[in-house]
């Protein structure tokens, strides 16, 4: 938890190396995710489980100082391969949205994305049970990872209603939790994810997490492979998206200038 009395939580995607400058948005090298875990330990932050979260939001047990959540959306082996031990070694927990119908297969929405057009391989089955039982939490990225507002309203039910009763099959429990995909959503697909029986669901929308923030739109901080350990601390420290110098450098202006009329004529 953040001295404002927000939470923060991030959102990661695929831990390999990057083929291009494109696919460097989506994915941070297996040095760079460590550096990043390292920096936010000596930090004093300390990661908690969705359920955790989720409670505190619902009027539950306070969370620690320097309490965060780490997501990582898609499902992508790398994960498994390059965050996990680093992540057992913190003992942090963390969750994995996963796209129920391409599990074991590849992340074949991107390729018209990508300038080489290749994709990458995501968990499979075996690898998904192991992680659960080594801790990891496992919820919904929809069927298809398609853009849920352009759906009509008996697919976009299909999409939230059969990815979560596939993975309760897979998993052994139900699935609580939904990643909307690009984060595209709108008041009926909220109003969808709701009744599709979810407790709550993750935008990418910027910002800190408090008591008041909407269920369905639980803000994140999207991390790109391209952030250093201080651009992420700067992401945290101030619940945004862009931790370069120069948003700090405009962020304390602004202050200055809220703080000295004068100086804004």
């Amino acid at each position: 938890m953040s001295p404002s009395g927000g939470v923060i939580v991030l959102m990661y995607h695929r831990v390999g190396l990057a083929r291009n400058a494109w696919e460097a948005r989506y994915a941070i090298s297996p040095d760079g995710f460590k550096a990043h875990m390292l920096a936010l330990a000596r930090r004093g932050h300390c990661a908690v489980p969705l359920d955790a979260l989720s409670e505190w939001l619902e009027g539950g047990a306070p969370l620690p100082a320097g309490a965060f959540v780490l997501t990582f959306d898609d499902g992508f082996r790398g994960v498994r391969e390059h965050a996990l031990p680093v992540l057992e070694q913190l003992r942090w927990p963390f969750a994995v949205f996963l796209v129920s119908n391409l599990v074991g297969g590849e992340d074949v929405w991107t390729r018209a994305s990508n300038p080489d057009g290749v994709t990458y391989p995501l968990l499979n089955a075996e690898e998904i049970l192991d992680m659960q039982r080594r801790g990891v939490g496992f919820n919904s990225h929809t069927c298809s990872h398609a853009s849920l507002p352009g759906l009509d309203d008996d697919r976009l039910m299909r999409e939230l209603a059969e990815s979560r009763n596939s993975l309760r099959h897979l998993l052994g429990h139900q699935v609580d939790y939904l990643a909307y995909p690009y984060g595209h959503l709108d008041e009926r697909v909220a109003a969808a994810t709701r009744s599709a029986g979810y407790r709550a669901a993750f935008s990418t929308q910027p910002g800190f997490n408090r008591r008041d923030v909407d269920r369905f739109r639980i803000r994140r901080i999207d991390v790109s492979g391209t952030d250093t350990p201080a651009m992420l601390m700067r992401k945290v420290r101030f619940g945004t998206n862009d931790g370069t110098l120069s948003n700090l450098a405009h962020y304390y202006l602004d202050r200055v200038r809220a703080r000295v009329p004068l100086l804004t004529r």
